[in-house]
């Protein structure tokens, strides 16, 4: 027997007027998110800002002082340090960790970060803890000097389970023309410098959470004067203003700059460089730190597998003229950075890897 329904009877079983807070959409919700974050945003604001959260669209003046302005844009995410952040309630870390992964990968290539924007996905809003990820947005962006001029907060029911959510990045920046890093000036005998990082950044926590898994250990504890939680979700270093500053004094003398992200030293330095070189790195020229040797031992991780996978304490590459690369040094030291001279460039040998890390 066939049975259909029409309006009348679909009308006549219904209980009760649905809403969008039925659905699970919480609108007043996302109205108290954007009134606590606005004096976050606010404290980013530079003045080339015409309109920002709250419109439709985010209005960014470039301004005049660039004779031939070239935008860089660049975008990216967390990754599944997300993960540890939500079984460790690390919330506050993770917005800078979003504005660093793209902030230093524009600054690789000489640019000004300008502005940046976020996108907040999550099944359930709770405004408490958003309100906690978009505060560290904000502070990465003060890092950075960029303002924070828009984001989007999605509250999709069903996407995400409870207590979870995902986080995107975009950035914007600028440089002129004839001031693009691009690494075609590294030549044979360039020194190569390492600027330390301040943790695992946002790269390896598959593997991180992996060795977790193993190791068991108690997150609490003390680990080399910190709990070793903070240890695991330490904030992504942002090195914007230290070498934006040195490239400013020293026009031209940063020949290619590397953000060892996601592929560790060994596959992102040849990003760099040409064809014919490579980059010899010393392996033993600055210390491994604390966090890079525990998670060895607890994952019996391979050397060559540390250093495709993570930083191991060297967050930015800069390769420099080796007649420069001493004073180079003292003036980031100067800025807050530690500086290690970590190698040099050569000439690549036919069926030689880009990077040589031993």
């Amino acid at each position: 027997m066939r049975r259909s329904f029409n309006l009348g009877t679909i009308l006549s079983i219904q209980h009760s007027p649905l809403s969008y807070r039925d659905a699970g959409v919480d609108i007043e919700a996302g109205d108290a998110l954007v009134d606590r974050i606005k004096p976050f945003a606010r404290k980013t604001l530079r003045p080339e800002v015409l309109a920002g959260i709250g419109g439709f669209g985010a209005l960014f003046e470039l301004g005049k002082k660039y004779r031939e302005p070239v935008l860089v844009s660049g975008t990216d995410g967390v990754g599944t340090k997300l993960k540890l952040a939500f079984q460790l309630d690390g919330h506050d870390s993770v917005g800078q960790d979003l504005v660093a992964m793209s902030v230093n990968d524009i600054l690789a290539q000489g640019a000004e970060p300008l502005f940046f924007l976020d996108y907040f996905a999550c099944g359930r809003l709770d405004v408490a803890t958003a309100a906690r990820v978009v505060k560290g947005i904000a502070a990465g962006c003060e890092l950075a000097g960029c303002a924070l001029i828009g984001g989007e907060t999605a509250e999709m029911p069903g996407m995400y389970p409870d207590g979870e959510y995902d986080l995107a990045g975009f950035a914007v920046g600028v440089v002129e023309k004839s001031a693009i890093v691009d690494g075609s000036r590294i030549a044979p005998g360039d020194a190569v410098l390492g600027l330390a990082s301040s943790g695992a950044h946002s790269n390896g926590y598959s593997l991180i959470r992996k060795i977790i898994e193993r190791a068991q250990p108690d997150v609490d504890a003390d680990f080399h004067g910190r709990p070793l939680r903070e240890a695991l979700l330490a904030p992504t270093r942002i090195y914007v203003k230290s070498l934006l500053a040195l490239m400013r004094a020293r026009p031209g003398a940063i020949k290619g700059l590397a953000h060892i992200t996601g592929g560790g030293l060994s596959e992102n330095v040849p990003r760099i460089l040409g064809e014919t070189l490579t980059a010899r790195i010393d392996a033993n020229s600055w210390p491994m730190p604390p966090l890079f040797q525990w998670l060895q031992q607890g994952g019996q991780v391979e050397p060559r597998e540390m250093y495709r996978v993570f930083n191991c304490g060297i967050g930015m590459v800069a390769v420099v003229a080796k007649t420069e690369a001493e004073a180079i040094s003292n003036e980031l030291c100067a800025a807050g950075e530690t500086v290690y001279r970590i190698g040099h460039i050569d000439q690549r040998a036919p069926g030689e890897a880009q990077t040589l890390v031993g």
